[in-house]
């Protein structure tokens, strides 16, 4: 199910960057377990305390977006490159923060052995797909903010609350591994 719903080939919306910050992300899908998450450190300059994908900011010398992710997985969570399968990309995502973000998709083996970079990553996490899965989430929440009413994503979790860039993502894989888009 996971491989079908990314075909070789599979086209993707690839937005031009401009003046936005490139970043990429690991959407790393582990069968029978889920898609893993990050809760990023509150020691961290950007968005500390958030749950979040393995990723971050596409440097010079990375070859490709899916190059960034697999790097930026290795820093964080101690992913091991010949360990993933790419399945493909998404359609990239633009932040209201001013991040352009590529999303790619693996699947990583059962049990792969995963260790977080405690100066980056307070925990690791993964959402299951039961959760991914049911049509009943994720959940659309209203908050007023500096740019007034935003509405936005929410996915339940007893311990974490998963919303904005990383639930828009998930939203986006989940109606994917549905077969709804």
């Amino acid at each position: 199910m996971l491989r079908a719903a990314f075909p070789v080939g599979d086209a993707f919306k690839n937005l031009q960057v401009g003046r936005l910050r490139a970043a990429a992300v690991l959407v790393a899908l582990e069968p029978g377990k889920g898609v893993w998450l990050t809760r990023r450190s509150t020691r961290m300059a950007a968005h500390p305390g958030q749950v979040s994908f393995p990723g971050g900011k596409i440097e010079p010398h990375d070859a490709s977006p899916e190059a960034a992710a697999l790097r930026e997985a290795r820093e964080e969570v101690g992913l091991d490159p010949a360990r993933v399968e790419i399945l493909g990309r998404m359609d990239d995502y633009v932040t209201g923060t001013g991040f352009h973000i590529a999303p790619v998709v693996a699947l990583v083996p059962a049990n792969v052995p995963l260790l977080p970079a405690t100066e980056e990553v307070e925990e690791l996490f993964a959402l299951p797909f039961s959760v991914l899965l049911n049509p009943e989430y994720p959940v659309s929440r209203k908050a007023c903010g500096q740019v007034g009413l935003r509405q936005f994503w929410v996915w339940p979790h007893e311990d974490h609350v998963i919303w904005g860039a990383t639930a828009e993502i998930l939203h986006r894989l989940a109606l994917r591994l549905r077969g709804v888009a």
